[in-house]
C-alpha cells in the first residue's frame, strides 16, 4: 500500500490539554505559519483558562474523557487531515515543520516520523538528555511523544490508533509503528518546556523515564506504572 503524499496533504495537528493556560498560546502560535493545516484541540477538563485561550485564538476546540491517549484518539476522529501530528501543549513547532513532515512521509518506506528535541532550558544536564535523544531516535527509531509524532491517517488506522492506556501510549503506538515501516526523524528540532525536569530533577526523570520502560517491557500494567510514576512525579 503506498501512503506517500504530496505538497498539497492537508495536516491535521491534534492538541492535547489539561489545565495548560500557561503554555498553549505558544504552542499554537507555532503551528500558524504552516499550509494548509487544521489544528484541533483536545480538552480533558481544563480547570483554568485553557480552553478560554484556545476558543480566543479561533482554534477548534472539543472535549473528551480525560487522557492523552483518549483525547489524541478522539481529535484524530474530528480530524480531516491525510497526516495527523499530535503535538504536546508545551512544545513549539519549528518555521517550515509543514514542509519537513511532508518531505519526510514522502520517502521511500516511511510511514511516521517525529523531530529531534530542544529542552527550553540552559542546563548542560539538558544537553545531555537531548543528545540521549537524538541517539535513541535516530538509532533506534524511538521517538517520545513530545517529539510532535506525525504519520499518515491510513497508517494510524491501520494499527488501530493510540491504545488507551494511562501512561505510555507514545511508546505503545511507536512499538507497532515500526513493525509495518520506518519512522523518520527530522533533524530539525521542536522545542518543549523544561518543566518535568526541573520538578524532579534531571537525573530523577531520567531514571524514572527507564524504569517506566523497563516495567512496560516485562509486564507491568500501565495502571500500575502509572500510579508509581505520577507517585514519583509528586515527591
Amino acid at each position: 500500500m503506498n501512503y506517500q503524499h504530496n505538497e498539497t496533504s492537508r495536516i491535521s495537528i491534534i492538541v492535547p490539554t489539561l489545565n495548560e493556560a500557561e503554555n498553549i498560546k505558544a504552542s499554537i502560535t507555532s503551528t500558524q505559519s504552516g499550509k494548509d493545516i487544521e489544528v484541533i484541540v483536545v480538552d480533558g477538563g481544563s480547570q483554568d483558562n485553557t480552553v478560554l485561550i484556545t476558543q480566543e485564538l479561533g482554534i477548534k476546540t472539543i472535549f473528551s474523557s480525560p487522557g492523552r491517549a483518549y483525547q489524541m484518539n478522539a481529535g484524530a476522529l474530528s480530524a480531516s487531515g491525510d497526516i495527523l501530528l499530535f503535538l504536546h501543549a508545551d512544545t513549539i513547532l519549528p518555521l517550515l515543520f509543514d514542509d519537513m513532515i511532508r518531505d519526510a512521509l514522502q520517502q521511500t518506506g516511511v510511514i511516521a516520523g517525529a523531530f529531534n528535541l530542544t529542552i527550553n532550558a540552559s542546563r548542560w544536564s539538558l544537553r545531555l538528555v537531548e543528545w540521549g535523544v537524538m541517539i535513541r531516535s535516530h538509532l533506534f527509531q524511538l521517538p517520545y511523544g513530545d517529539q510532535a509524532i506525525f504519520l499518515n491517517r491510513k497508517v494510524f488506522e491501520q494499527v488501530g490508533g493510540f491504545s488507551e492506556l494511562p501512561i505510555m501510549e507514545d511508546f505503545d503506538i511507536i512499538q507497532r509503528l515500526r513493525r509495518i515501516g520506518r519512522i523518520a526523524i527530522v533533524p530539525t528540532a521542536v522545542l518543549t518546556s523544561p518543566r518535568r525536569w526541573l520538578q524532579q530533577g534531571v537525573l530523577t526523570t531520567t531514571l524514572v523515564n527507564q524504569i517506566a520502560i523497563i516495567a512496560y517491557f516485562v509486564g507491568v500494567s500501565p495502571a500500575r506504572i502509572r500510579d508509581w510514576y505520577c507517585g514519583k512525579k509528586k515527591t
